[in-house]
């Protein structure tokens, strides 16, 4: 399990409601356990598609769209 690659790609901008980065889908706290409780690592990556869905779905930007700077109108 320590060879899992991280889903971090370095966007680290957080949904004010859900604590969910916007880039890979990770809390602060998933973030931490990916390092230090490697076992944790299939849970945590399971979640992370779920998530990335219902940010999109609430209109964010997500994945290496969420790093673009949105247009002011």
């Amino acid at each position: 399990m320590t060879g899992m690659a991280s889903p971090c790609i370095d966007i680290c901008k957080y949904d004010e409601d859900t604590g969910w980065c916007l880039g890979c889908g990770m809390t602060r706290k998933d973030k931490k356990h990916w390092k230090k409780e490697k076992e944790q690592r299939p849970a945590i990556r399971e979640t992370l598609p779920g998530r990335l869905l219902a940010l999109a779905a609430a209109g964010q930007r997500v994945g290496k769209a969420a790093a673009k700077k949105k247009k002011q109108i």
